[in-house]
């Protein structure tokens, strides 16, 4: 089975709220809500293809050293098994723009996970509505 390995942030704005990003019309599971974030290239670190994921789909800039490691998701689907990890981020440059037409929402800890959201996302909740809740 291939491996697809993705990376995610949990980008959470100075109200404590956390970013989801709308998967668009015509991509594999649209419409669903996930954290922010896209495919590793061949030779990138999760780090490096989440800054640059961020900057094509939000326009925003991260700091490799502003992502913490917080959790990881391991899922089979039926295509392919996806390793993702999660990195939380307080600090950017620029202001989120859906640079990719896709839709995006900040989410309180209360609402985050109540959206649905692809098999893999879902265990993440957890870790990010803890942190949101520390």
């Amino acid at each position: 089975m291939t491996i697809l390995m993705v990376t995610a942030a949990a980008l959470i704005d100075s109200k404590g709220r956390v970013l989801l990003s709308q998967r668009p019309l015509g991509k594999h599971m649209e419409g669903l809500w996930e954290f922010p974030g896209g495919k590793i290239a061949d030779g990138e670190t999760p780090e490096a293809a989440l800054v640059r994921e961020l900057m094509e789909e939000l326009a925003i800039l991260i700091e490799p050293q502003d992502l913490i490691p917080l959790s990881f998701a391991s899922y089979p689907y039926p295509e392919f098994h996806l390793l993702m990890p999660l990195y939380a981020c307080w600090e950017w440059s620029g202001k989120p723009v859906a640079a990719e037409g896709q839709a995006f929402d900040w989410v309180d800890a209360d609402d985050l996970g109540k959206r649905p959201m692809p098999p893999a996302d879902e265990p993440l909740v957890a870790a990010v509505r803890a942190l949101l809740e520390a």
